[in-house]
């Protein structure tokens, strides 16, 4: 195999060896510690700008699938693995990662010492790097990733969110009836999504637990939303800094008293900020499907999935009718919050599982008992 090299801005360099498009890209370096999943992960809008290093040692064993993808194409702006399986031995496998990621036009390296890199981004933070396989000038590539953009301040989700609207129906395969859910229930209530860089997992999610759904784009205004007429909107997962996506924490904070309304990740953030709550850059973000976070009410402990970088500031949001329901166990960060006197709730992580536990199912029927008989 061709030879690869991964920059940080900082000057740390691995020399490995490339997979997928044989080109060179640039991005936040980040790391997941998902066991599996790698397709959604490719797949979840929310990486848009990063380059995702996965710190199980072996992708690619089970190859890739047209039914586990999250949205239409790979989001990443890179991929970095110790270990690429050479072979895909799955019954349900398409294609190898190889292939996709070429088909798509994905760099990636493999066969250099993640365990170093993720210990290096633990304790300096995410960077801003470059892999390449077209340039091996070390020294050029750690200036191009210094020179390379940064994601704060810059508005990813315009990049990600759906240009139409568009309705979102599935009658669900016999695997995704989980047996809390064998049996789904009629779709009783229509809500509207705001894509902010949604998971098709998520939308199935509404489907399952009794919601018809309209997903409409990011800047979709408060006064559209409420043309509708949905008994409910939910805000989705996304990327990125959320402060520069006025447009959409801002038609939020219009809809808040008017509206259910339920924010996962981004929707978190964006709810937020619509309270007049600040958010902040984490050193190296949370990302993966083994996060604990405490449910404050009940004290139980969820083993969470979670994709983000940027953080709600609890100490920003107005006190007395904001309460904290959620907090993360490693960090003590806010995972959770709702409004005492309105129908308005978010979490910081990915209820839907996709990948990840089932721990936070419970969410979605929180949500369904608030539009169906305003219980929150």
């Amino acid at each position: 195999m061709a030879k690869a090299i991964l920059a940080l801005e900082d000057g740390l360099m691995f020399e490995g060896e490339s997979f997928g498009f044989a080109g060179e890209t640039a991005g936040e370096v980040v790391f997941n510690t998902s066991l599996s999943g790698y397709q959604e992960i490719l797949t979840d809008p929310s990486y848009k700008g990063q380059i995702v290093t996965m710190t199980n040692p072996h992708i690619g064993n089970y190859g890739i699938n047209g039914a586990d993808s999250e949205s239409r194409r790979p989001w990443v702006e890179g991929f970095v693995v110790r270990e690429l399986s050479p072979v895909a031995s799955n019954w349900r496998s398409e294609m190898s990662l190889d292939q996709y990621l070429k088909k798509y036009r994905i760099v990636g390296i493999e066969g250099i010492d993640t365990r170093k890199l993720v210990k290096h981004l633990r304790d300096f933070g995410a960077k801003k790097g470059v892999i390449s396989a077209s340039d091996l000038d070390g020294k050029r590539l750690v200036r191009k990733a210094k020179d390379s953009e940064s994601i704060v301040g810059k508005d990813l989700v315009k990049e990600v969110t759906c240009k139409e609207p568009y309705d979102f129906d599935e009658t669900l395969p016999g695997e995704f009836r989980w047996p809390d859910r064998a049996v789904c229930p009629e779709k009783k209530h229509f809500v509207v999504c705001v894509d902010g860089g949604i998971k098709f997992n998520i939308l199935r999610k509404l489907n399952q637990h009794g919601f018809r759904v309209k997903v409409v784009p990011a800047h979709t205004s408060a006064n559209d939303i409420l043309k509708l007429n949905p008994k409910g909107v939910f805000y989705s997962n996304g990327p990125g800094d959320p402060e520069p996506v006025r447009y959409l924490w801002g038609s939020m904070r219009e809809l808040i008293g008017k509206l259910p309304i339920f924010g996962i990740c981004l929707g978190h953030q964006m709810l937020g900020l619509a309270l007049g709550g600040k958010t902040f850059k984490l050193k190296f973000g949370h990302r993966g499907g083994n996060h604990p976070v405490m449910d404050l009410k009940t004290k139980r402990i969820e083993i969470t999935s979670q994709n983000h970088g940027f953080c709600v500031d609890d100490k920003t949001l107005p006190a007395g009718d904001i309460e904290v329901t959620h907090i993360n166990l490693n960090d003590k960060t806010l995972e959770g919050i709702r409004h005492k006197k309105y129908p308005v709730f978010s979490v910081q992580y990915h209820p839907e599982n996709s990948p990840g536990p089932h721990d936070s199912d419970y969410l979605f029927n929180r949500f369904y008992a608030m539009v169906d008989h305003g219980v929150w």
